[in-house]
């Protein structure tokens, strides 16, 4: 009786082991099945940017049926666009989207889309952008760790600032100028006179309001929702470089995604970039009413002067064709006319 009863118990342990084991296993399968997918970007949640992301976001989990799950993190809350990059190289980020400047301090030959006056309207960055030039340097992203889907807008840029009005070359002399994170950015304010100062986008209104820098330049969508036009008076249009802004994702992450996955992945990347650039042309629009209405001169920079400050910035055009190659400058310049 005694043996009869012990296998019994035995038999029950057994049985309420093997459960406990399916009830385990099917719970961490149930939490495979879901993959978190964090993106962040510097820009203000308003930001078309940002609101690209959130659109992703809606199209890749309707598509996946919430097999993956997306957060988005605006205004830089998990950090600068170098931190952000480093966190896609190491997997603990998943995606972003930034401007070609800071991507290029980790894929050097990004730093061509950067060289000043090299687009003279959207559509002719789109064609080179969305050809096989892009595609080209999209290549080079698998090195630091990243897979690069395709290219948005952030615009093109404008100079503002607290101190003058600036209608010529020879106004930017002496103004102290917040740049991107980047050497070919603090290298053309260098030309053209100004004292340069690097600093991370989220740190940028302070450094601002504090007058450690003077003034700064963005594109107009980023100095409405930054709230620049409270620390700036002046703003002028000088177009001097256009901003694409590279989507991408964690190669760490990309590889944990079955085949059904990237590619509801890549068309809802391919989606929200074309939405994002159509928001991004209005969003550049109103920007120039709304600053006005908010108290800032907006100056237009004549083409007489355009085509100076071109002049003036050559020596960057010969220095970073040597470093990144002149056959593949050419190839992009003859592209991009």
């Amino acid at each position: 009786m005694k043996k009869l009863l012990c296998l019994f118990l035995l038999t029950g342990l057994l049985l309420l082991a093997a459960c406990g084991e399916e009830t385990s296993s099917s719970t961490e399968e149930g939490a495979a099945e879901t993959k978190v997918m964090k993106l962040a970007v510097a820009t203000s949640k308003d930001r078309s940017l940002t609101q690209g992301l959130y659109k992703f976001e809606e199209i890749v989990e309707k598509e996946t049926n919430g097999s993956i799950e997306i957060e988005v993190y605006p205004d830089g809350q998990l950090g600068g666009d170098r931190v952000v990059f480093e966190g896609l190289k190491i997997g603990s980020i998943q995606g972003t989207t930034m401007s070609t400047g800071p991507v290029a301090s980790f894929a050097s030959r990004f730093t061509v889309f950067d060289l000043p006056y090299l687009f003279k309207d959207e559509a002719a960055a789109y064609e080179v952008l969305d050809g096989p030039i892009g595609e080209e340097l999209l290549n080079d992203l698998p090195e630091q760790g990243v897979i690069g889907l395709n290219y948005w807008e952030n615009g093109f840029r404008q100079l503002t600032n607290n101190v003058r009005e600036v209608k010529t070359v020879d106004d930017i002399k002496g103004l102290k100028i917040r740049t991107l994170e980047n050497e070919l950015h603090v290298d053309m304010w260098k030309e053209l006179g100004a004292n340069p100062t690097p600093i991370p986008y989220p740190e940028l209104f302070t450094a601002l309001e504090q007058r450690i820098v003077d003034g700064q330049e963005n594109p107009a969508g980023n100095i409405t929702t930054g709230n620049f036009y409270e620390v700036q008076k002046y703003l002028t249009k000088t177009n001097h470089i256009y901003n694409a802004s590279v989507f991408m994702i964690s190669e760490k992450f990309w590889n944990k995604l079955s085949d059904e996955e990237k590619e509801i992945v890549t068309k809802a990347a391919e989606e929200a970039r074309d939405y994002q650039r159509e928001l991004n042309q209005q969003e550049s629009q109103e920007a120039y009413d709304f600053l006005a209405a908010e108290g800032m001169v907006v100056t237009e920079l004549s083409e007489e002067e355009q085509q100076k400050m071109f002049e003036t910035v050559q020596p960057v055009y010969e220095k970073y064709s040597s470093e990144i190659g002149e056959e593949f400058v050419n190839k992009l310049l003859e592209a991009a006319k």
